[in-house]
């Protein structure tokens, strides 16, 4: 019986996003397959993470895609990216948190994410939607990091999984404070 990649890479991310610790074992298992089996496709926990990685940045290229980053005003593409990105928030996560895929600062998979990301961001400084003292890269990372939280206190059932878009955009898009009660800055 042939073994499906593209399945246990799919049950080992849903489990890895719930249990970023599970071991081979309870991933073999929740993949319905032996150890044995998954050791073949993966020599260890390193190569499937990586795996996961490259599953993880498919993934996001198709949300961006489906997005449409390009199209009408720039926070609006940014509201399509966020709800396009929901079904995997949980897979980024996982990859956010799994610090051997950053030691090396990255890949060229993820740069290309941030650029196309960032764009977006450039876009909105450029047509005066969005504030330009906050970097391009920044807002990239503060979209990243939000997407990570969100998905896990979705999961940890602390927020309603329903809110997901609405929280990560207008948190992102329109800051903590209240327009009209921006305190006075302390020096």
């Amino acid at each position: 019986m042939a073994v499906d990649r593209d399945h246990v890479l799919r049950s080992a991310a849903a489990l890895l996003t719930r249990k970023s610790t599970a071991t081979m074992d309870e991933v073999a298992k929740a993949a319905g397959i032996s150890r044995a089996t998954l050791h073949r496709h993966f020599a260890g926990r390193d190569a499937l993470v990586r795996a996961l990685e490259e599953h993880g940045i498919a993934e996001c290229e198709a949300a961006l895609d489906a997005a449409r980053l390009d199209e009408g005003s720039a926070s609006g593409a940014v509201r399509r990216l966020v709800r396009e990105i929901e079904p995997v928030a949980g897979l980024l996560a996982f990859l956010y948190g799994e610090n051997e895929l950053w030691e090396d600062g990255g890949g060229d998979s993820w740069s290309r994410l941030d650029l196309r990301i960032a764009s977006v961001f450039v876009r909105g400084q450029q047509n005066g939607e969005f504030r330009i003292d906050l970097s391009p890269v920044w807002l990239t990372e503060a979209l990243y990091g939000l997407v990570a939280s969100c998905a896990w206190a979705a999961q940890a059932g602390r927020v309603a999984p329903k809110d997901f878009t609405h929280m990560i955009t207008e948190l992102l898009l329109g800051g903590a404070l209240r327009h009209s009660a921006r305190p006075r800055e302390e020096s």
